[in-house]
Parts: C-alpha cells; sequence; structure tokens
C-alpha cells in the first residue's frame, strides 16, 4: 500500500477514536448535573446525550475550519501527514490517562497543544500560525472566566424571581426542566467537540493532495458525529462523578442554571467558530453557581485539582506529540 494512503487512513482511523474517546470522556461532563440530581437515570442520560452530540455534531462546521487552517497550514507544513497523526497518537494517549483516574481534563487542550508540539517538532516554531492561534489560546482561557461569571449572575436572577415559591415544588418543577437544559448542553457539546476531529481529518486530506478546499466534506461530518455519538454512549462514569458530586452538592435548580449557562458560552464559541473545552466552560459553570449558592458549599479543593490539570495539559500534550512525531517520522 501507498504510504502516503497508509498514513491518512490512519489518521482517520486515529481521529475517529478520538473523537469516540471524547464523547465518553467530555460528554460525561454535559449530563452529569442531570444524573447528579436524578432528573434523569444514567441510562436515559447517555441516549438522550448520544443522540444530540449527534445532532449537534451534523449543525455546525466553523470550529472545524478553524482546527484546519488556523494553528498551522495545512498546505506547506513539511511532513503533515507525520505530524497529524503524532498529534493525535498524543491527545489520545493524555485522554486515557486523564479518564482512567477520574481527571475531568480537556481534550480541546489535548489536540491543540498537540498539533502545536508535532509542528514545531517538525519545522520549528515558526510553523505556527500565531494570530489563530492565540485566537483560540485566547479563547480557551477566556470561555471559562466568562461561564463562571454567567453561572454566578444567572443563578442570582433565578434566585430573586423564585424566592418567594416553595423549595420542594419548585425543585420538583426544575428537575422536569433539566431533561430539556441537559439536552441543550449535549447539543452544544456536539456544536463544538466533534468540530476537532473533522478538522484534523481535513488537515490531512489537504496535507497528503486528497483535497485542496478547507471545507468538511459530508463523509467527514457524518462519520466523527457518529464517533462522538457513539463514545457518548459509552459513558464517562468517573468524570460523571467528579463533575457531578465533587465540586458542589447539587440541586435541580443548580443544574439548570449551570445546564443554561454552558450551553449558552459553547454555543456563542460554536457559532463564532472557536474552540473552546467544554470541560472548562461546564465545570466553571458549576463553580460560579455553587459560588452564587453559597460560597463554603463549593468543593474548592476539588477545583483547585482540575484547574492544575487545565494548565499542564497543554504543555504536557505538546510534548507528548513533539516525542510522538520523532518516533513516527523514523517509521514512515
Amino acid at each position: 500500500m501507498d504510504t502516503v494512503l497508509l498514513i491518512t487512513i490512519l489518521v482517520v482511523i486515529c481521529a475517529l477514536a478520538f473523537d469516540f474517546i471524547n464523547g465518553f470522556h467530555d460528554t460525561a461532563n454535559a449530563i452529569a448535573t442531570s444524573v447528579s440530581t436524578k432528573a434523569l437515570t444514567p441510562r436515559r442520560a447517555i441516549i438522550l446525550a448520544a443522540v444530540m452530540n449527534f445532532v449537534g455534531a451534523m449543525t455546525f462546521t466553523g470550529v472545524a475550519k478553524t482546527i484546519t487552517k488556523d494553528i498551522v497550514d495545512p498546505f506547506t507544513l513539511p511532513n503533515g501527514s507525520v505530524v497529524i497523526l503524532a498529534a493525535l497518537v498524543a491527545a489520545i494517549a493524555w485522554n486515557l490517562i486523564t479518564w482512567y483516574y477520574g481527571i475531568p481534563s480537556s481534550s480541546s487542550h489535548a489536540i491543540i497543544g498537540s498539533i502545536a508540539g508535532a509542528a514545531i517538532a517538525a519545522a520549528g516554531f515558526e510553523a505556527l500560525h500565531y494570530s489563530g492561534f492565540l485566537k483560540i489560546i485566547y479563547g480557551l482561557l477566556l470561555s471559562p472566566i466568562l461561564a463562571f461569571i454567567v453561572g454566578f449572575i444567572f443563578y442570582n436572577i433565578i434566585k430573586m424571581v423564585f424566592k418567594n415559591t416553595n423549595l420542594t415544588k419548585t425543585n420538583n418543577g426544575f428537575r422536569k426542566v433539566q431533561v430539556a437544559t441537559a439536552a441543550l448542553q449535549a447539543y452544544s457539546h456536539g456544536t463544538n467537540d466533534a468540530q476537532k476531529a473533522m478538522g484534523i481529518i481535513t488537515m490531512a486530506l489537504i496535507a497528503n493532495g486528497y483535497t485542496d478546499s478547507t471545507d468538511i466534506q459530508l463523509w467527514v461530518q457524518v462519520s466523527c458525529a457518529l464517533a462522538m455519538g457513539l463514545g457518548t454512549s459509552v459513558g464517562g462514569w468517573k468524570i460523571i462523578k467528579t463533575v457531578g458530586g465533587k465540586i458542589m452538592k447539587i440541586r435541580p435548580v443548580n443544574g439548570v442554571s449551570a445546564d443554561l449557562t454552558g450551553a449558552s458560552v459553547i454555543f456563542g464559541a460554536s457559532f463564532l467558530g472557536i474552540p473552546v473545552s467544554t470541560t472548562h466552560v461546564i465545570t466553571s459553570s458549576i463553580l460560579g453557581v455553587g459560588a452564587s449558592h453559597r460560597l463554603k458549599g463549593v468543593k474548592w479543593g476539588t477545583a483547585k485539582t482540575m484547574v492544575i490539570t487545565w494548565f499542564i495539559t497543554l504543555p504536557i500534550s505538546a510534548t507528548l506529540a513533539a516525542l510522538s512525531y520523532l518516533v513516527l517520522n523514523l517509521i514512515f
């Protein structure tokens, strides 16, 4: 088999594997609050999330185009197909490590850091498109801050509106509403996270001469959407436990507030074509709601561990990708 074709096939397989792992790694965050509040059983939550992730992935392509062209130039990147394969190997490895230990780290950070690290190993720091790369980094850093602020404000508004209502009846009502907000959050997750694998496959197709356009082909969109949906159906119970219970005690009203906050921030980013970490956004939404509800009720130790993991993911994934590139370059 031709080497170029072989590497392209390997990239597609690894990209779909990354999307599958992303499904059970990150989607757990989208449904964690609804499971924690018993608004949905785990089985129903996962089925709902799988379906909504697929629908979301088929709706947008702006984020995929950003991944394709804004980190590096796939048309001029030296040994581009090996760079992309190395990035995927590193991102998958880091996702599996953090999933195994139940740490809700960012798949977005992992793949973006991996692409940068592999490209630098192949062609030096000048390989990066700094304007596009920095735009992505700003989005990754600012989106959780925005989610925290919006969650804090949104929950304060809800407290004012429902301050004179019966707590039990209010919670029962919000538990029903949370079915819809969980679906909305899973849908928003699909509009952003599934796009990353689409962008990577398109990068490989360009680098290997199979297309000369950054437009996302239909078969790429459908296959990535299916991989994300199937990954979601597997579930990520360790991460659901962390997000759903170790940050704060979540009630239905908290869950609805966090879901709406997370979905709105992710939708905004998807509309602008900016890849964000759904893990960061959803977790920060819960933290913002928790701080608004009762500052002492938030388990800041767990939040601190998550933040540390967020910050180390970019350099670790970049290093893993650089090492992977050096090994794969010897093979191919």
